[in-house]
């Protein structure tokens, strides 16, 4: 078979991905990370350590894509001494030739589909699913069940909080009528947000431990 035009593809590649290197320094890394002209601080020990944060999510970013292009680059080299060789295009597992819609697909693949060492899936999870399925399991309740109310959600996590959240003399209570304040204040009006489309909209937004707390400062008021 003729190679040469996944050998011109390979080639351009390789020229990108070099000159890519080059002109950003190979992404700064040859500089240390607490080098001012790495992250454009005279001092690490400054008033907004996030920054630091930022610009070191920044840097291992930056270790991972020149991780990747060092390996494509490595990938291409072999490739091309390949062709060199005659080798180019059979698979290395079992010496079948390498079908020309996986090379098109993959020019530097060393073997043929169901033979290459990348077939394994993961099947690491987040940890955070299994406080996922212990609610699932405490409450029978599951956000696949179709009678789940996204809008319990806040109950659901509340109930994990054993601690009360109030205290003695806490102003934070609520009244026999159910009506809950952090601190006095006066009745206002209030719109949804639609805003003031008519009388309808306009609500007294009004507190009755306000009135209490006037009728025992005057109670002539």
């Amino acid at each position: 078979m003729d190679y040469k035009h996944y050998q011109k593809q390979l080639e351009e590649r390789k020229y990108e991905i070099e000159t890519r290197l080059m002109e950003n320094d190979k992404f700064g890394l040859n500089r240390g990370f607490a080098s001012d002209m790495a992250s454009g601080e005279l001092s690490q020990y400054d008033n907004h350590p996030a920054d630091s944060g930022t610009e070191l999510y920044d840097r291992e970013k930056d270790i991972a894509l020149l991780g990747h292009l060092r390996e494509e680059l490595s990938d291409i080299q072999y490739s091309l001494k390949q062709m060199e060789k005659g080798t180019y295009g059979v698979c290395e597992e079992t010496g079948q030739p390498i079908p020309e819609d996986r090379l098109e697909a993959l020019p530097t693949a060393r073997t043929i589909a169901h033979q290459s060492p990348n077939q394994d899936i993961s099947t690491d999870r987040p940890v955070e699913e299994d406080v996922i399925h212990s609610m699932e399991s405490a409450y029978g309740e599951s956000s696949a069940d179709p009678d789940y109310n996204e809008q319990d959600a806040y109950e659901q996590v509340a109930k994990f909080n054993q601690s009360s959240m109030t205290y003695d003399g806490s102003s934070n209570i609520e009244s026999e009528d159910g009506v809950g304040y952090v601190e006095e204040y006066e009745s206002f009006v209030s719109t949804d947000m639609e805003g003031n489309t008519g009388p309808d909209s306009v609500h007294f937004e009004r507190n009755v431990h306000y009135d209490k707390y006037m009728d025992e400062e005057d109670p002539n008021a």
